[in-house]
């Protein structure tokens, strides 16, 4: 009997309690250069990861390197159009969008963007790519088709990452503002902003589609998770300190945050305006940079080790970080 209640009392748990996330396998990688943001490709389940240069293509279920798009000078996102068959990378430090074969990996074209090329994503219902240019302080939009160059969109601030909620609207935050700007995919146009109020220097962002919200990952330790239809904030959680991704996980409910101080954040949707810190797992420092595959439900942390001492400064680099050790990029495998 008491076996029995046990069970019951157990069954009774939220999904978030009743089931705890682990790290289920480390894959090493390896391969040079610092890395940005990290793109599941939910159909083939794969990963691609920017790395300077190139953007790495590695496999999510035993972390094989499947292949490298290459001739990319600084590295940061990439997005999937499996309609077209194509996938486009930030090209920053050349201003460009580089589009690719998502069969092959070979690139197709090059498409002028702005300075500081860096996020990018693309919105279905419009059926258009938008990069978020920093330094331009604005948006470009290309046909995934032809990779022909569409517009520029003005958007007031630096953007950082993005999200489209299926409907033909965009969103980005804008780091130095402390805004969310909401874009028109169609008439190609801000329609709206707001401040992340309780929040400053909003860097990642995730959307949950079917509430309406998103969560800006912010740099001063807090998640704000926003109702679109309101255009406002309705709730801070912390999280870890420099955060640069997030997600969120329609099934379970819970948001992720990953964060350089080595700590993943997981907060669980209680309620409309309702959320709590679930879970926080232990993390290799400087591991600030995920992706969920909504598929699988597997989050998927880029991490690496580095030496002890920085490099010397240069004048180009004054301020140096220590230097990662060679091969020992790696990818970490969270799931419950």
């Amino acid at each position: 009997m008491r076996q029995l209640a046990l069970i019951c009392s157990l069954a009774a748990l939220p999904m978030s309690l009743a089931a705890q996330y682990h790290v289920s396998h480390t894959f090493v990688v390896g391969g040079d250069g610092g890395w940005d943001y990290v793109v599941p490709d939910t159909t083939h389940h794969r990963l691609f990861v920017g790395r300077q240069t190139r953007v790495m293509v590695i496999d999510e279920n035993d972390g094989r390197l499947v292949g490298e798009v290459k001739g990319i000078n600084g590295a940061h996102g990439t997005a999937i159009d499996e309609r077209s068959g194509h996938g486009f990378a930030t090209s920053g430090d050349d201003s460009s969008i580089v589009m690719f074969d998502l069969a092959t990996f070979g690139v197709l074209s090059r498409t002028h963007a702005a300075e500081d090329a860096d996020a990018i994503i693309f919105d279905g219902a419009s059926g258009r790519v938008f990069s978020f240019n920093g330094d331009a302080h604005s948006s470009t939009v290309i046909d995934p088709k032809t990779g022909r160059f569409i517009a520029n969109i003005p958007l007031g601030g630096k953007p950082e990452y993005g999200a489209s909620t299926g409907d033909g609207m965009v969103y980005a935050n804008l780091t130095d503002k402390s805004e969310i700007v909401e874009i028109d995919a169609r008439a190609l146009k801000v329609v709206r902003r707001w401040k992340t109020a309780g929040c400053k220097q909003p860097v990642a962002m995730a959307v949950d589609r079917l509430h309406r919200r998103l969560f800006s990952g912010c740099r001063s330790g807090v998640m704000a998770v926003s109702d679109i239809a309101r255009g406002t904030v309705v709730a801070t959680v912390p999280i870890g300190m420099g955060t640069d991704g997030a997600a969120f996980d329609p099934r379970s409910g819970d948001a992720f945050a990953s964060n350089a101080d080595g700590t993943l954040t997981i907060i669980h949707r209680d309620g409309p305006d309702a959320y709590h810190v679930a879970q926080t797992i232990v993390t290799p420092t400087g591991s600030r940079n995920m992706g969920l595959d909504p598929v699988s439900h597997r989050v998927y942390v880029v991490s690496a080790q580095f030496g002890s001492t920085p490099a010397a400064p240069t004048p180009e680099n004054p301020r140096r970080r220590p230097e990662m050790i060679p091969g020992s990029f790696s990818v970490l495998v969270i799931e419950r």
